[in-house]
């Protein structure tokens, strides 16, 4: 069944099944900005009453220090409700993805580029976080303290508020110039390293032929062709993240020094507007840093949202690729295994491979396929297993009650669990020889794993590994060769007793005695 995702449905779904630590984040972030506005206003109290000779209390000094540690407080419970729920929102993605994978059909995933998968389970999702944690929320969060510190500086300095509230319109235009290019930059660098993180594992499938062709250095070219394009998206991002940071700190003290030389003009209209005592000087002074220290890190929180955005592009990109099709739940168990195709019409990317195909496959009987490469022969598989959807015609299926089922009006895990399917390239999984052969079956006993080993003449040099049936293989070691591994394949599909057998070319690195 078809389910329609999003990032944002995932995050907005996550928010709401946690919706404590959503609050508890909410009143962590009201709570830091309300907390950091009063200090600046008793420490100008403060040196107000010092400048007049008076006292300063000890309830007014604690109560200075205590807001401080309150809005520290605040910060740090903000930042750990972030962190939490910036891990709750991962694992929810990464499992929404897993969900996809397995829906998906073979030609959405055959029409992937190589890597990119890889790269949208781990570093595109790592930027969502990012996104969450350190991007909306920190932007939120900081816009709402500019505001907030705005309206304070209005009741203290009406001219300062002015002044401020015309520079506002030119930083927001510069903020959205480098935030622009810097997406850019993102979504190239985005597109180079998926490109380079897919010839790593490429290159180590391919490594016998790589050096029997002695293309080592045409590998590396490539490779550092992928890699220079993602160094200069980098320098793009980097370079504009620089520039950020001086511009704002600049305006920063120009806007202090303007200030500070208004008040002390003398002049009483311009008092009118900038006049004020010592202690709002320094408040509005403490002010002016805290309205600036926000929009200078709008450029690290606008970097973190640009490159989140453009892996939220890319995760979206992939929750929008067809899914295979599931119909209503009807069981069909084959009793006869009876197989028959009937006209059936299919090919690859508008190439047709198959044209009014017709064959019956009776219980108990064998059948071969032989043809030239590229003939149809591995594809007929494919559309038997619907890994592929059919361009025309049907294949049926004989059902236990004796009737027959067109293999697209049953479930595929009641047609696949038919099928025993031993495909050319044999596929080992990280684990045990044992954990291996049981693959196709979770529930068989040790005895069941032997006894189809031993079928398929793999029991011998399974003995003779350094643990046995419990030595430790993987896709990529060298404790097994080709031939064994189609051996260990081998015993893994006839350990889940099919009703059909079928082999691809399932004997092509083994002695077919």
């Amino acid at each position: 069944m078809k389910t329609d995702k999003s990032v944002r449905g995932v995050i907005l779904d996550t928010l709401r099944r946690k919706k404590g630590l959503s609050l508890g984040i909410a009143c962590a972030v009201c709570g830091a900005i309300a907390a950091s506005l009063y200090p600046p206003l008793l420490l100008g109290k403060v040196i107000d009453r010092l400048t007049a000779g008076e006292g300063v209390s000890a309830a007014l000094a604690l109560s200075y220090f205590g807001l401080l540690a309150l809005a520290g407080a605040m910060e740090s419970a903000r930042e750990c409700g972030l962190t939490v729920m910036g891990q709750k929102i991962t694992h929810a993605l990464r499992s929404a993805l897993m969900d996809k994978l397995t829906r998906l059909h073979a030609g959405s995933l055959n029409a992937q580029e190589p890597g990119a998968l890889t790269a949208r389970f781990v570093g595109d999702v790592d930027t969502v976080e990012n996104l969450f944690t350190g991007g909306i929320i920190s932007l939120f969060a900081d816009a709402c303290r500019i505001v907030s510190i705005l309206a304070v500086i209005a009741c203290r300095n009406l001219g300062l508020t002015l002044i401020l509230l015309c520079l506002l319109p030119g930083l927001f235009w510069f903020t959205r110039h480098v935030q622009k290019r810097m997406l850019a930059s993102q979504l190239e660098n985005r597109r180079a390293v998926s490109r380079a993180s897919g010839q790593v594992p490429e290159t180590l499938h391919n490594l016998r032929t790589v050096h029997a062709l002695a293309k080592e250095e045409y590998m590396e070219t490539r490779y550092d062709g992928a890699i220079e394009q993602s160094y200069r998206a980098m320098e793009k991002t980097n370079f504009y993240d620089a520039i950020y940071s001086p511009v704002i700190l600049s305006l920063n003290a120009l806007v202090v020094a303007a200030v500070m030389l208004l008040s002390a003009s003398g002049n009483a209209r311009v008092l009118t507007l900038f006049g004020m005592s010592a202690g709002t000087a320094v408040a509005v002074i403490n002010y002016i840093s805290q309205i600036f220290t926000p929009v200078e890190s709008l450029g690290m929180e606008i970097q973190t949202i640009q490159s989140a955005i453009a892996g939220v592009r890319r995760i979206d990109e992939f929750f929008a690729l067809p899914e295979r099709t599931e119909p209503e739940a009807v069981q069909a168990q084959a009793t006869g295994a009876q197989v028959e195709l009937r006209s059936v019409t299919f090919g690859y990317d508008e190439r047709p491979v198959l044209r009014n195909l017709s064959l019956r496959v009776m219980p108990g009987e064998q059948v071969t396929l032989t043809g030239r490469t590229g003939a149809g022969k591995s594809t007929v598989v494919n559309l038997l297993c619907r890994f592929y959807n059919l361009n025309g015609g049907s294949i049926t299926l004989k059902g236990a009650d004796g009737k027959e089922y067109d293999i697209t009006d049953v479930t595929l895990h009641s047609l696949r669990t038919q099928l025993g399917i031993m495909l050319q390239d044999s596929f080992i999984f990280s684990g045990t020889i044992l954990d291996n052969i049981r693959y196709g079956r979770l529930d068989a006993t040790e005895e069941e794993v032997r006894e189809a080993a031993r079928i398929v003449r793999a029991d011998e040099f399974i003995s003779e590994m350094p643990c046995g049936y419990n030595t430790t293989v993987n896709e990529r070691g060298n404790r097994l060769s080709q031939g064994q591994k189609q051996l260990v394949s081998f015993a893994r599909t006839l350990l889940s007793d099919p009703r059909i057998l079928i082999l691809d070319e399932a004997t092509s690195s083994i002695d077919t005695k």
